[in-house]
């Protein structure tokens, strides 16, 4: 019978898996580059970045940017499928349902629980498992601070009324730019650079409503949505929502049809904390939705870079033919969160999302916008992206894989297409609060499920942040927090 032989590449890899075994590759050491190993073994460049590709997606080696390849720690050296296949871990969990909230409109109060517990998982040294920016390592922060230190040293006008709203022509060009590459036309004169997406939103929602008007938001939903609604005086309406479709378009519409929508605030790329991607039917219908009911839709697209496929996910702004949607997005989780610089696309709400930016803020610092726009003109953007993209979707296999072995019969975990968090829903014996609560004595953060939501529907869910590089702690902490979900079963 003939057997079909190998290709070079898989080969090589089983050759580099086979010294890890015996030990002669150990965790930290660094691999040959890839020209090195191409003249050692007489392999083509190709088969070498093959090789060493298959070896990253399993896990056990990993890239670092202009050091090379070095093998990862032991216990991180595991893909999904390896973890599959140990016998000390569990199938993963299944996903979260459908929710099911209420179709009332609601008054807003989140903003104290959320900034207590921002401030305590920042406390120094806690495992930051309920951190809500992705792991600052990731982020090419030292390349856009020399950018930064350039642009001091070189002089020139620094001053507030140099960058007046929109923003500094060159990060607009830049961020039209990006926007082209990934398949949205827009006209320079449409974007307005804001501090963050949070001031984006906060100025969008602030252009189409007013204090006392509801607002349909997902559910759950990212708190910093329901900040901007409880800032500004206005309701929620929560409508429910599917862990892999996103919002539920029949129930908005009966709800659109029985009470006054004044907008809608969506995230229908990896949506925090959920994690789906809208189908894209759904991201068209839903603008048709919004254009039929004169109902303007702010699109949250902060996380649209850090999808887990091959293709960039289109955004609802695409679809929009009348100026109805708002796009809000910024470089805080794709760039670096250092610099808080965003922007919005207000469609036919620009003027008035200008204005309000001059009247809230006056303008955006000058420098963050210089030093981002010299680095995206320099190049290397898709490159840190897809090292990013790379990391953020093994270290998700590895945290769901290590969530379905240590945590309780009954929990279910999201499956993201992209992002940073897994969404959690524990046995409903759980009090998430009280979770947190204890996890936080013992150094571990997490993101108790009642910030994500006008009410107490998601009592016994946690979010949890999988973006920081797996160490021997991280796996203890979760560990930890079974032992104590255990515990609180009993």
């Amino acid at each position: 019978m003939k057997t079909t032989r190998q290709p070079l590449y898989q080969r090589f890899a089983e050759q580099i898996r086979a010294s890890l075994q015996n030990g002669v590759l150990r965790p930290g050491d660094r691999l040959s580059s890839v020209r090195q190993a191409s003249q050692q073994y007489g392999l083509s460049i190709t088969t070498v970045v093959r090789a060493y590709e298959l070896l990253e997606s399993s896990g056990l080696i990993e890239s670092h940017p202009q050091s090379g390849y070095f093998v990862r720690a032991r216990f991180a050296a595991t893909s999904a499928s390896a973890l599959a296949q140990d016998p000390l871990f569990v199938a993963s969990p299944a996903e979260p349902g459908r929710s099911k909230p209420l179709p009332v409109s609601a008054e807003v109060d989140v903003s104290r629980h959320v900034l207590a517990t921002l401030k305590s998982i920042h406390q120094q040294d806690a495992i930051p498992l309920g951190s809500p920016y992705p792991d600052p390592a990731l982020f090419p922060a030292r390349r856009i601070s020399q950018y930064n230190g350039a642009i001091l040293r070189s002089g020139g006008p620094l001053g507030v009324l140099d960058d007046l709203p929109p923003g500094h022509p060159d990060l607009i060009r830049q961020i039209v730019r990006r926007h082209l590459e990934t398949g949205l036309s827009v006209d320079p004169g449409d974007v307005v650079v804001t501090v963050g997406a949070t001031e984006a939103i906060n100025l969008c929602l602030q252009a189409v409503a007013k204090a006392g008007d509801t607002i349909a938001v997902e559910s759950p939903t990212f708190y910093a949505m329901l900040h901007a609604i409880e800032r500004l005086g206005m309701r929620a309406i929560e409508i429910p929502t599917d862990p892999r479709l996103g919002m539920d378009l029949a129930a908005l519409k009966k709800i659109m049809q029985s009470q006054p929508v004044a907008a809608c605030m969506v995230m229908p790329n990896f949506q925090n904390p959920l994690g789906f991607e809208m189908p894209e039917a759904n991201k068209r219908q839903l603008v048709e939705l919004g254009s039929r009911y004169n109902m303007p839709i702010i699109e949250n697209g902060v996380c649209n870079e850090l999808y887990f496929g091959t293709v960039h996910p289109s955004v609802l702004k695409a679809y929009d033919q009348r100026g109805m949607v708002l796009y809000c997005s910024s470089f805080s989780k794709s760039l670096t969160s250092a610099y808080r610089i965003g922007w919005t696309l207000p469609g036919r709400y620009r003027e008035q999302v200008e204005k309000l930016k001059f009247l809230n803020t006056l303008s955006t610092s000058t420098l963050p916008q210089r030093a981002i726009a010299a680095y995206l003109t320099a190049g290397g953007y898709d490159r840190h992206l897809r090292r990013v993209r790379r990391s953020l979707q093994q270290r998700c296999d590895i945290m769901s894989a290590c969530v379905g072995r240590f945590f309780p019969a009954g929990t279910r975990i999201t499956r993201p297409a992209g992002g940073y968090v897994l969404w959690i829903e524990l046995p409903p014996a759980i009090d998430s609060m009280a979770l947190y609560r204890q996890a936080l004595a013992e150094g571990i953060t997490i993101a108790p499920g009642r910030l994500f939501s006008t009410s107490d529907a998601y009592r016994s869910f946690i979010r949890m942040n999988y973006s920081y590089s797996w160490t021997p702690q991280i796996e203890q902490a979760i560990r930890r927090l079974g032992q104590i979900l255990t515990v609180m079963l009993e």
